[in-house]
């Protein structure tokens, strides 16, 4: 894997403190239990960022830096109101001169073969667009960030990523399209991520937890 010391990397998360993350696991378990599955998903992320080959590797968070952040993180505050806004400052923010992709910390079946990829295409393209199964986006890359692809796309709806994806290309930008990946939102979709990734922090913190009644 070659280096590609031009394109910087951003993971945007919250700080994994029950009650404020992945409330939509607590239909199966606590809210302790759901932040003890935040962090591992977070943690494999910055794992997977840590092993791809990138510029600077930016932490944008909501909250305070834990012992799960591991070294060679410049830790950035987000800032704005909604996830739109959020995002769109965490671009600005980090912005050097050079390529930007974000991740969030929902996807912790990521790799860094697939983060390399990502670059790969940013090298050729003006975006990168990571598509999830629920709708949205897991990867956002850009050439160079404008907020105004960001701000007033709606979040957290079946038609994010739609909408997300029909910006930048109004915008003019060429975009490359990587493969679809599953958010870690609902029980189920923490099962069937950690049936793909079986070998990550993720999948063994749910292993760890036992067997649960999980909603459809």
């Amino acid at each position: 894997m070659t280096a590609a010391p031009d394109t910087d990397v951003i993971v945007i998360a919250k700080e994994p403190v029950p009650g404020r993350v992945k409330t939509r696991l607590t239909s199966a378990y606590t809210p302790a239990e759901a932040a003890a599955l935040a962090e591992a998903s977070l943690r494999d992320t910055l794992d997977a960022v840590a092993a791809a080959p990138a510029g600077r590797r930016i932490l944008a968070l909501a909250g305070t830096p834990g012992p799960w952040l591991p070294g060679g993180f410049t830790v950035i505050a987000q800032r704005g109101g909604g996830l739109d806004e959020r995002l769109a400052a965490a671009f600005d923010d980090a912005w050097r001169g050079r390529p930007l992709l974000l991740i969030g910390m929902d996807t912790p079946q990521v790799t860094p073969a697939l983060l390399h990829r990502a670059a790969g295409e940013l090298d050729r393209r003006g975006a990168v667009f990571g598509p999830a199964r629920d709708g949205g986006f897991w990867l956002l890359g850009l050439r160079r960030p404008d907020p105004r692809l960001l701000r007033g796309v709606p979040m957290s709806a079946p038609d994010t990523g739609a909408v997300a994806l029909a910006r930048l290309r109004a915008a003019g930008l060429d975009v490359a399209t990587l493969p679809e990946l599953t958010d870690v939102d609902t029980p189920a979709d923490a099962a069937a991520v950690a049936a793909i990734a079986q070998g990550g922090r993720f999948a063994a913190a749910l292993r760890a937890l036992g067997p649960r009644n999980v909603p459809a």
